[in-house]
C-alpha cells in the first residue's frame, strides 16, 4: 500500500462484539486518512538546508543482517498507518526548543525522510501541539505527516472520563490546525475511570472522523490485557500501538511484562527514551560529563559499570559502522520485532540527522547479539 492512501469512508456502525471497528468486513483495516500533497518537495527542503544524506554501510561482507538496508516504512499494527522507522517527539517544544528552531528541527526531520510526529497536549502546556500546527499549516504538509499526540496528562483535561477525552481531543485538534489525529495515544492508565467509559468515548471520536486509531503509554501487560477484553465486550476499535520506556538500559520490565502481550495482540510498540534521556548518546563518558540539575542527577544513577559496557559496546560498534553510538542504540531498537519506531527527541536542526540514520542502518546478527550480551540485567 502507497504512503498516501486514498481519502477515509464514512465510519461504520458499532461492530458486533467479536468485529474490530478499524478493520473492513474481510479482516483488511479501514482507510481512515485523507490523502493530500505538500507544496514543498523533499527535494527543495534539502537543497535550503544543504543536507547531503550520508549513505548508510552495508553489511555484504559481514554477517547476516537484521532488518532492511533502506528505510522502507513500517505499518503501524493492524491500521493502514505507514510511518518512518524512528518518530519525532514534540516533548521538548516550547521548552528547550522554541520558535525558528523548532521549524528547523522539523524540516530537517522531513528533508530526512521522516513522516511520523509524536506529541501531547501536556508537552509545554500545549505549546507543543501549536508549534507543530503552526509548522504542518505554514509548509502545507499535514496530509504528508502521520500525527500522534497523547490525552490524559494536561492541566486543562485531566484524566480519562469520557468527557474529559472528548474535551481534550477538541481542544488538541484546533492547536494542531487539523480535522483528525491519526493516532490518538491514552497519556495514563487512569484507575478512577472504567475502561468502558474511556473505550466508548475514543470510539465515538473514531467514527466521528476525529481520530483515526489509539493506542496506550504506560500501561502494564495486564492493563493492555483488559483493555483488548474491554473493546472486544463492547464491539469497538482496540489499541493498535503502545508507547512505554524501552532501551539498552531499559529492557526488563517491557521484555517480561509489555512485550508477550504486544505480540500476542499485534501491538506496534513505540519506545519512549530509547536513548535512556541521553546516556545512549555517546556525549557522556563519566559522571564529570554530566549537566548539572535533576537531569545530571537523574542520569548519574545509570552511570554504573554495567552502563559504561553498554556505551563503550555502542561506541565500538559505532566505530565499525561509521555510526554514532545513539544511532547505533536506536538501530538495536529497531531489530526487535515488536518495535516500530523509538520516539526520540532533538533540541537542534544538527541532532535529528544522527537520529534519523537509524532507519537505514541494519545491525549484523553479531552486532545484536554483542548489544544483547552487554545491556543482560537491564
Amino acid at each position: 500500500m502507497s504512503d498516501e492512501s486514498d481519502r477515509g469512508v464514512p465510519a461504520p456502525a458499532r461492530p458486533a462484539p467479536t468485529a474490530l471497528s478499524g478493520s473492513t468486513a474481510d479482516g483488511a483495516p479501514a482507510d481512515r486518512r485523507p490523502s493530500g500533497s505538500s507544496s514543498t518537495t523533499l527535494d527543495e527542503l534539502t537543497g535550503e538546508l544543504a543536507i547531503a544524506p550520508r549513505l548508510a554501510p552495508t553489511t555484504a561482507q559481514t554477517a547476516t543482517v537484521y532488518g532492511d538496508l533502506a528505510p522502507r516504512r513500517r505499518r503501524v499494527g493492524i491500521s493502514d498507518l505507514r510511518v518512518f522507522p524512528v518518530a519525532l517527539s514534540g516533548n521538548v517544544f516550547g521548552w528547550t526548543a522554541d520558535g525558528p528552531i523548532v521549524d528547523g528541527i522539523l524540516d530537517v526531520y522531513r528533508a530526512q525522510g521522516g513522516n511520523f510526529l509524536d506529541t501531547a497536549d501536556s508537552y509545554a502546556s500545549g505549546r507543543s501541539e501549536t508549534m507543530i500546527g503552526r509548522w504542518m499549516s505554514s509548509r502545507g504538509v499535514r496530509d504528508d505527516m502521520v500525527l500522534a499526540t497523547k490525552v490524559g496528562k494536561s492541566d486543562n483535561h485531566p484524566g480519562l472520563s469520557g468527557r474529559a477525552v472528548t474535551a481534550a481531543v477538541e481542544a488538541s485538534l484546533r492547536r494542531l490546525q487539523t480535522d483528525r489525529i491519526d493516532l490518538l495515544y491514552l497519556h495514563i492508565d487512569d484507575p478512577e475511570v472504567e475502561f468502558d467509559e474511556t473505550l466508548l468515548a475514543v470510539d465515538d471520536l473514531i467514527r466521528a472522523g476525529k481520530v483515526r486509531w489509539f493506542g496506550g503509554s504506560d500501561h502494564t501487560g495486564e492493563r493492555l490485557f483488559l483493555a483488548r477484553v474491554a473493546c472486544a465486550h463492547l464491539g469497538v476499535a482496540p489499541m493498535i500501538a503502545v508507547q512505554n520506556q524501552y532501551s539498552l538500559l531499559f529492557r526488563r520490565e517491557f521484555e517480561r511484562d509489555i512485550a508477550p502481550v504486544a505480540a500476542q495482540q499485534g501491538l506496534a510498540m513505540m519506545p519512549r527514551f530509547p536513548l535512556a534521556g541521553g546516556a545512549l548518546s555517546g556525549k557522556y563518558r563519566g559522571r564529570g560529563d554530566l549537566p548539572a540539575g535533576s537531569r545530571g542527577r537523574s542520569l548519574a544513577q545509570l552511570f554504573s559499570r554495567s552502563a559504561a559496557r553498554v556505551v563503550n559496546t555502542l561506541r565500538d560498534i559505532g566505530r565499525e559502522r561509521d555510526a554514532a553510538p545513539a544511532t547505533v542504540a536506536l538501530a538495536w531498537l529497531l531489530s526487535k520485532p515488536l518495535v516500530t519506531a523509538p520516539v526520540v527527541s532533538a533540541s537542534s536542526p544538527e541532532q535529528v540527522f544522527d537520529l534519523t540514520q537509524a532507519a537505514g542502518l541494519a545491525l549484523t546478527r553479531q552486532q545484536v547479539e554483542r548489544l544483547d550480551r552487554a545491556s543482560e540485567g537491564f
